[in-house]
């Protein structure tokens, strides 16, 4: 008997967010590989959602996995997003039944409410979306429902306690944002342990982010096992906690597949050393100046000015934190080419209220508005 539902999982989530691309359209046919690679080592866990790449990430899972592979073979999961992409409750539900189409799935082993936060959460009670997921549940068209999340624990508490039936909620965990005071890592976690749910990871290399630190916590992590990647610290410091279900990694390209599955294959928590290694980068990172931004471009999609926000915070964090401060300034050239630059921000609030990082873009755009000088 399991200790907790979810426990027998393969610790490694295949992300379908930042799947590689040729061009603006997805690689299918590299996709297909890591798709291979990923099953044949074991891995079961495939997860997408309605919004991600307008569509084209679903049609991908279609293409790559659920055409190719015995449905009982693995499980997918994708999301429905009622604040974006949904103007009324009859359109929200409509991308159930959109995303069934597009992967040919037949029914979702985990589906999700998705991206809860304090400015659109209400939303799934207004559009009865809570009941319209146990619907589908009764029908046989999802096996297992949960919500992603993206606020504080008093809201994640109140949710919990007012949907005791949901079965696991998705958390941004990774040891950057254990005890950040935007992201509440840590504290959601605890909520969601005391109610008795299982949780699915994401953001664990935030965004890539940990994938590639700043020297001094790359001089911290090679100190203690000279041949781990960084991503391994990251993903495996999500996966060795308690109650986890698995840990989505957004894998882009083959390397990164081979990478993950190199450590995950045969997952092994962390050690009490490498704990400890962990703590010394955490203290390292509470005094980092960077901009806590993981790309997934929820802040551009409404943006009456079409500034490519995300683009422009790699570009200053390229100054913040790496001191690349000529690097950095071309690269907001290149990003604000044909868009809008970071001047020319209405401080509208859009990008704020999409943003699952909190992140206070309008004074940060000022910010890099300043420090670029156009």
């Amino acid at each position: 008997m399991e200790k907790y539902f979810g426990e027998n999982t393969p610790k490694l989530g295949f992300g379908l967010m930042r799947l590689p691309k040729r061009g603006n359209k997805i690689d299918i046919e590299q996709t297909k590989k890591m798709v291979d690679m990923f099953m044949d080592a074991g891995q079961t866990y495939f997860d997408t959602a309605y919004v991600y790449d307008n569509g084209d990430s679903e049609r991908a899972a279609k293409e790559a996995l659920v055409d190719r592979y015995p449905r009982e073979s693995f499980t997918l999961a994708t999301k429905l997003c009622a604040w974006m992409g949904a103007h009324n409750e009859e359109t929200a539900k409509q991308q159930f039944y959109t995303s069934l189409e597009r992967t040919g799935a037949k029914y979702f082993d985990y589906y999700l409410l998705h991206a809860l936060q304090k400015g659109n959460y209400k939303t799934y009670d207004q559009y009865h979306i809570w009941d319209f997921v146990k619907e589908q549940k009764a029908k046989g068209l999802i096996k297992h429902w949960g919500f992603s999340f993206h606020a504080t624990p008093d809201i994640l508490d109140e949710i919990l306690t007012a949907h005791p039936d949901a079965e696991f909620v998705q958390l941004q965990l990774n040891y950057a944002d254990w005890e950040n005071p935007d992201v509440t890592a840590r504290e959601n976690y605890e909520v969601a342990r005391r109610h008795g749910k299982s949780i699915v990871v994401m953001e664990p290399v935030k965004g890539g982010s940990l994938a590639n630190p700043p020297k001094a916590v790359q001089d911290i992590l090679k100190s203690a096992d000279p041949n781990a990647s960084y991503a391994s610290w990251a993903i495996r410091y999500a996966a060795s906690l308690n109650g986890i279900i698995t840990v989505l990694s957004g894998m882009s390209n083959i390397e990164q597949m081979e990478d993950n599955l190199s450590y995950m294959k045969d997952f092994k928590p962390l050690n009490a050393e490498e704990q400890a290694a962990v703590r010394k980068v955490q203290e390292e990172l509470n005094g980092s100046k960077g901009i806590p931004c993981t790309a997934c471009h929820y802040c551009t999609a409404g943006c009456p000015k079409q500034i490519p926000i995300p683009e422009i915070f790699a570009a200053r964090n390229q100054q913040l934190i790496w001191g690349q401060l000529e690097e950095g300034k071309k690269a907001y050239e290149q990003a604000v080419a044909g868009m809008g630059s970071a001047a020319d921000c209405i401080a509208c609030g859009q990008c704020e209220r999409a943003c699952p990082q909190q992140v206070k873009a309008i004074e940060r755009l000022k910010e890099c508005s300043a420090a670029f000088g156009i």
